[in-house]
């Protein structure tokens, strides 16, 4: 599914749609090069979820926690990890079977440790469309392929 965005507000609006649809186990992989708005639409999934306090990228935390939404949500952002088997030291595969939604930052750094079954998002520009244009690509993989 692709949608386009024409402004950080409907980055924001898509983000929370996708926070209202989340279900519980679910992990979401988000790509994207630096300034595209992952943090814009990370804070939009986050109010789709319910989550009122501030959401911000966990750059030099690798992992924050929030409880208070409908499903507890571990925000991870893996930009500064080296080797993908540091997140098992911040306990990731303990999150990953928490019943909470993982939502992951850079996750093509840790695609070798990632599960099979994840839903993938990729925010893209192109400036030939306008400063604040984005794309919004979403695909679910399970086992055994790609659905989109």
């Amino acid at each position: 599914m692709k949608t386009d965005s024409y402004s950080t507000e409907e980055t924001f609006a898509f983000g929370e749609k996708c926070g209202r649809e989340a279900k519980a186990g679910q992990v979401y992989c988000l790509y994207g090069d630096l300034g595209v708005g992952k943090t814009v639409f990370t804070q939009g999934f986050a109010k789709g979820l319910g989550i009122q306090e501030p959401v911000t990228s966990p750059t030099f935390t690798i992992v924050q926690e929030y409880e208070e939404g409908r499903l507890p949500f571990y925000h991870f952002d893996v930009y500064r990890i080296s080797d993908p088997e540091e997140m098992f030291e911040v306990g990731f595969d303990e999150y990953l079977e928490s019943g909470g939604v993982c939502f992951i930052e850079w996750a093509g750094l840790i695609e070798e440790i990632l599960p099979e079954n994840r839903i993938e998002i990729t925010i893209e520009k192109d400036l030939s469309k306008g400063f604040d244009y984005r794309q919004i690509t979403w695909a679910e993989r399970a086992e055994g392929g790609t659905t989109r």
